[in-house]
């Protein structure tokens, strides 16, 4: 039977995304071994969470994998950005070489990266794998970014590759993305679902000066009235009326991320998420299944504003408070190696009787 890779499809094979039969038991665990309870705070519940997600008691992130979605976005056309599309295809490059930014730093954490080139604009690169849609989103200031056949597409790749990454033995996947606009994106996605007013919430991008920020703003208000999206109350917006936003505000790397995570939940896969474009999809992936969100571990508080909004709204808290906003996953891989460390000593610390001492007692509060 061919495998169904449209929205539908995929949150019809969505299962148990937490089993808190192994998450109680990664918790018990973690008060055998000799130190206060609850003495490594957030990270004992990661551990916990990551084994409830994995459906084990001894959960792994040994195999992990970072993908970058790349992709440009029509909106720059407005001048929304301090540069053009030109600077995508500069990354990408760097990329396909494993020395940009996040290639680097992953490389240091242990961590393979898969870059997607989901919609670059230029020619195409060597070791970066090919699911181009287009050349470029269009300027959703003018009409919608996306059609449906091609958001439907991006989606597919997106869940493709994580499926193959599954297949590949892969235990953790982060989440990346690069492409010059795709805060205006993000933002305008973000807004339309949460009902909010992008002054009210609107970050500064890569550095925008007080006249580009404000023109910014502007062109994303008037956007989100001209598409009737710019509403504070009324019905939480449908499946149907999700994927309608992301088909006219968003761009392929958005949806690329959203194929992603749907079918990490399928895999029961832990997804580590960086900055803003990563959790909007994050947003939009949640919205369509809101089983997805017990998959999702936010690896820093976000910079922007909306970034923190979308985190309550989907009610996780990210433990890195770095002020950091650099994108392609770096956040993410930041998060990793002191998960390697914590799940070390949760999988070799020595327990309270190989000491010979007796282990410390929870009691309820009267």
């Amino acid at each position: 039977m061919k495998t169904d890779y449209t929205p539908k499809g995929l949150i019809r094979r969505i299962q148990n995304t937490k089993s808190e039969e192994h998450f109680a038991a990664c918790k018990k665990k973690w008060d055998t071994l000799a130190k206060p309870l609850d003495g490594l705070g957030a990270f004992e519940e990661l551990v916990a969470r990551i084994g409830g997600i994995q459906h084990t008691a001894v959960p792994s992130i040994q195999k992990r994998t970072l993908l970058i979605f790349l992709s440009d976005n029509g909106i720059v056309e407005e001048g929304v950005s301090q540069c053009g599309f030109e600077v995508t295809h500069s990354v990408a490059e760097a990329m396909s070489r494993r020395n940009s930014t996040a290639c680097v730093m992953a490389e240091k954490a242990g961590i393979p990266v898969c870059p997607v080139d989901i919609g670059i604009i230029g020619t195409k690169l060597p070791n970066i794998r090919d699911f181009r849609i287009r050349e470029g989103s269009r300027n959703f200031a003018k009409e919608p970014a996306m059609t449906m056949e091609e958001t439907l597409l991006a989606i597919r790749a997106g869940a493709i590759t994580a499926e193959g990454l599954a297949k590949e033995g892969n235990k953790l996947l982060l989440l990346g993305e690069m492409g010059i606009g795709n805060t205006s994106t993000s933002t305008a996605v973000g807004c339309a679902i949460l009902g909010l007013d992008p002054a009210e919430v609107m970050g500064r991008g890569a550095g925008l000066s007080d006249t580009k920020f404000n023109h910014k703003c502007s062109v994303i208000r008037d956007a989100l009235r001209q598409y009737h999206f710019l509403q504070e109350t009324g019905p939480a917006p449908s499946e149907e009326e999700i994927l309608r936003i992301l088909k006219i505000l968003g761009g392929y790397d958005i949806a690329g991320m959203v194929g992603a995570i749907l079918m990490a939940a399928v895999q029961h896969i832990p997804v580590v998420l960086d900055g803003l474009i990563t959790l909007t999809a994050a947003l939009v992936a949640a919205k369509l299944c809101p089983k997805v969100k017990n998959i999702l571990i936010p690896s820093h508080h976000p910079r922007e504003p909306l970034g923190q909004r979308i985190l309550e709204e989907l009610g996780l808290h990210a433990v890195i408070h770095g002020q950091m906003a650099l994108g392609e996953g770096t956040g993410a891989i930041l998060l990793v190696p002191m998960l390697d460390v914590c799940m070390e000593y949760y999988n070799n610390g020595t327990r309270f009787d190989g000491l010979g001492i007796e282990a410390y007692q929870r009691f309820d509060e009267e």
